[in-house]
């Protein structure tokens, strides 16, 4: 019988407290997630302090559920596996504080997960990572374009100036009047519109790999604040479909420019904004050209930040013997290396 290895793993980065069971790195027996979006949409985004005390009281309760779903116990699990950066501090300890304990108290290898490592492996679910790979990472806090050598290896190769494109969809869904997080209202209203205000596509022709939206974003709300100090209507659906194609062409067509430069066998889309419906029909048109080139996209379900994820790249940093001591502290600013 082959081997049974269990991860009991742990995601508190910003607004979602979640624990997971996972097997051998890609079967989920248990993924759960307490999500605080309606505590923190009468602020239009995420305030520290109340993440943090709602991770607190939900925590413990995500565990025993998670067990009971998975029908195991503390006994049955070979590791616990941790997101420790980046993101909120105080979100993060809370995650960190709970793995320790548990690994403490059951004598378990505490596994080290960077919050990104976890996204990429969301795609794990689909399908087997083949490496070398790339990765276009897009989410509320994040936008890059990381270049993985093997299981353990991410190298960034690129990544935005200023705003992250989820970021950016947030700031433009809350001028026009949307509930947070905006995302994917405004994909669905993008669909229902035409690129009629051809908003700038920022250091699309630069030669590198980078990402800047602030200027995007800048461009969308001077146009809608113009319009309203002149008395002009301005189409909700053409205003979403227009800032949408901008994210859309750079985003892919840097992710595009990658490939040509380097040899992958996968292309993996993951993070928060790789659940949008437009970028996703852009990168399956764009990659009929890389026939050689197998393009994974994270699971809709497992896009938003959730513990399956870290259990899924803290099975792989098990393998490769990656571990972490008990004074293991949250790294809110931990980066991927750059590719040299």
């Amino acid at each position: 019988m082959a081997e049974r290895n269990l991860i009991l793993a742990f995601e508190s980065s910003c607004d979602e407290t979640s624990v997971a069971v996972i097997e051998n790195g890609s079967k989920i027996l248990a993924n759960i997630v307490a999500t605080q979006i309606n505590s923190h949409k009468r602020f239009g985004g995420v305030v520290p302090e109340v993440a943090s005390r709602h991770h607190i009281e939900a925590i413990t309760l995500c565990v025993a559920d998670a067990l009971e779903q998975a029908q195991v116990s503390y006994e049955d699990l070979d590791a616990v596996a941790v997101t420790y950066g980046p993101g909120l501090v105080g979100a993060l300890l809370v995650g960190v504080a709970a793995a320790k304990a548990v690994a403490f108290a059951h004598n378990l290898p505490l596994i080290p997960v960077n919050h990104m490592a976890g996204h990429i492996y969301a795609a794990r679910f689909v399908s087997p990572l083949k490496f070398p790979a790339l990765a276009l990472l897009v989410s509320g806090g994040h936008t890059e374009l990381v270049y993985l050598a093997g299981p353990t290896d991410f190298k960034i190769i690129g990544e935005t100036r200023d705003d992250a494109a989820g970021e950016a969809y947030d700031k433009v869904g809350r001028v026009l009047g949307l509930s947070y997080p905006s995302g994917k209202e405004i994909d669905e209203l993008a669909h229902q519109g035409q690129d009629s205000f051809h908003f700038p596509r920022a250091m699309e022709n630069e030669d590198n790999f980078d990402f800047s939206f602030s200027g995007l974003k800048s461009a969308f709300i001077n146009t809608v604040h113009h319009a309203d100090q002149v008395g002009e209507s301005l189409d909700k659906a053409d205003l979403a479909a227009s800032f949408q194609a901008s994210v859309v062409d750079v985003l892919a067509h840097k992710t595009i420019k990658a490939l040509r430069k380097f040899d992958v066998k996968q292309l993996i889309l993951a993070g928060g904004v790789a659940a949008n419906k437009g970028l996703r029909a852009r990168l399956d048109q764009e990659l009929t050209a890389f026939p050689e080139v197998e393009l994974i996209k994270a699971p809709l379900k497992l896009c938003g930040d959730n513990a399956a994820m870290i259990g899924a790249a803290g099975y792989e940093a098990y393998q490769a013997g990656i571990r972490a001591d008990l004074d293991l502290n949250a790294e809110p600013s931990l980066e991927f290396e750059w590719l040299d």
